[in-house]
């Protein structure tokens, strides 16, 4: 497949930010206070998460990248803007020191011990700034990237998207819970099964499923949907017949942050002028490669395209 070029695709990413933070550790031994194991610390590790690691991997890919979003004025904040700056993104991150930055953590040996979530969701006039940055920074991108994770970053986004495409900007949504109207006008959804399913109920068959999407489309006036099958690969849904691929055949290690990879990746390729079935698949491409790695990863453009 011929590497489109990247250098020239810009992406807003607007949504919920956290810092995934891993202690890596050994277990010899059950705790005798109570039937757990007992973990020996090792190491630790920081990378971004949420909207930060679809910003990431939009970076990483060789877009040029811009991410609006509210942390928390705390060291986890310090360390996420400090991770955000690394890898090239031009940021605007409003501290709110009202809240904690939200901060995943999970404990491993040779697998995920526990994981650990400090969140609270941001001020009103927090976010309220946030919508004056994002209509400042529509002008300087081609595709918007809307990155729901529900800790409630993305108050404005009905907004957020009527000016996006009063501006001629696509917009993306990776969605969240069982209301999907405040996404009513967004060019594209990219659920995951048990997503779609809270929505439009379960299925009988692969007719029965695109004729609610085909519904649900209608209601909220997508253009189309992208229903990521993990396994199963992923299938989109437009105004022509649905468009099926198969996943990557590879080992599956951690699926955690694929969903930001494939949202990320067919958000540059789109701003690359690249059409949405080909975006699709390179997209699927690039979230099979994330599958084989641990916890959220960025898969690179010489990853995609060798």
């Amino acid at each position: 497949m011929k590497a489109p070029t990247t250098k020239n695709a810009r992406v807003l990413v607007v949504g919920d930010v956290m810092l995934d933070r891993y202690w890596f550790g050994d277990v010899s031994r059950i705790s005798p206070e109570a039937p757990v194991p007992v973990v020996r610390f090792r190491k630790q590790e920081e990378r971004l998460g949420g909207a930060a690691n679809v910003a990431n991997n939009c970076a990483a890919l060789g877009a040029r990248t811009r991410l609006l979003s509210v942390i928390g004025a705390d060291e986890a904040g310090d360390q996420l803007a400090r991770l955000v700056e690394e890898a090239g993104i031009k940021a605007s991150l409003h501290r709110d020191a009202r809240i904690p930055t939200t901060v995943k953590l999970r404990v491993l040996s040779k697998q995920q011990l526990l994981r650990i979530d400090f969140e609270t969701a941001p001020s009103g006039e927090a976010l309220a700034s946030k919508l004056a940055d994002f209509k400042a920074a529509l002008p300087t991108c081609d595709v918007v990237i809307l990155s729901d994770y529900g800790k409630g970053g993305l108050a404005h986004i009905a907004k957020m998207i009527g000016l996006a495409r009063a501006a001629g900007k696509r917009v993306l949504v990776d969605p969240k819970g069982d209301d999907w109207s405040r996404y009513k006008g967004a060019h594209l959804v990219t659920p995951n099964r048990t997503e779609l399913a809270d929505v439009v109920g379960n299925w009988k068959s692969e007719g029965d499923l695109e004729r609610r999407v085909r519904g649900l489309r209608a209601r909220l006036g997508l253009d189309a949907l992208l229903l990521t099958r993990g396994h199963e690969g992923m299938t989109l849904y437009s105004k022509n017949r649905p468009v099926h691929v198969k996943a990557e055949a590879r080992e599956v290690f951690d699926v955690s942050g694929a969903g930001d990879t494939v949202i990320a990746t067919l958000a540059t390729m789109l701003a690359s002028g690249v059409r949405l079935e080909q975006a699709m698949r390179i997209a699927n491409r690039a979230g099979g490669i994330k599958v084989a790695k641990l916890g959220t990863a960025v898969v690179t453009r010489k990853e995609l395209f060798g």
